[in-house]
């Protein structure tokens, strides 16, 4: 083979490999609607973490490693499982229809949820939230969450269809951890970062 077709072979063929783990690892999504001001406006493109919440079957990986046991089966998550506060990318819940929803993680597996006036309360402890610009009055009745189940929520309550409507989101919903506005590029910022000088870097 030529020099110059081999070169090219191998480009193509290492550009579709990072291709691949693109879109293996990051998803991207468009905000509709008011629904997440003010952390998030409509028309703004995200970027969504995949393997964040990425789930390792042990029991698989015992199977074709010869030195790896695994007692019984279980589901571990790459790095960790979702957590309160974060802004998540899923897929909306039943089959009423395919599109992806983003909201931000209220109530965990197992929690009880339960609104008065606007003022969520887990396991009965009031949820502090910093996060929004102006409460409703909504109530809602002591709800409890299975065991791979999240209480979602929009942050801007008064118009938000969330989890107060059609219940909680199953975990194999869940698509991905928010993690950067991309465009419009004057509103380019980083969501759910652990690490606050970086985030300083996007304001």
């Amino acid at each position: 083979m030529p020099r110059i077709a081999r070169e090219v072979t191998e480009a193509v063929v290492l550009a579709l490999i990072v291709f691949l783990v693109i879109q293996g690892s990051i998803r991207n999504f468009k905000v509709d609607g008011s629904s997440m001001r003010p952390t998030l406006e409509g028309g703004q493109y995200l970027l969504a973490n995949k393997l964040v919440y990425f789930k390792i079957d042990t029991s698989r990986i015992s199977r074709m490693i010869p030195f790896w046991n695994a007692d019984k089966p279980v589901d571990h998550f790459a790095i960790h499982a979702p957590e309160r506060g974060e802004v998540i990318v899923f897929r909306f819940p039943g089959s009423a229809t395919d599109k992806d929803f983003v909201k931000r993680i209220i109530g965990l597996p197992g929690e009880e949820v339960e609104m008065r006036r606007g003022i969520v309360f887990v396991n009965g402890v009031q949820l502090e939230e910093p996060y929004l610009e102006k409460p409703d009055s909504s109530h809602l009745p002591p709800v409890v969450l299975g065991e791979k189940e999240y209480f979602v929520l929009g942050d801007n309550r008064r118009s938000s269809n969330d989890s107060r409507s059609w219940g909680s989101v199953p975990e194999e919903n869940v698509l991905g951890k928010v993690w950067v506005v991309y465009w419009p590029f004057s509103q380019i910022q980083l969501l759910n970062s652990p690490i606050p000088w970086l985030q300083h870097l996007f304001n």
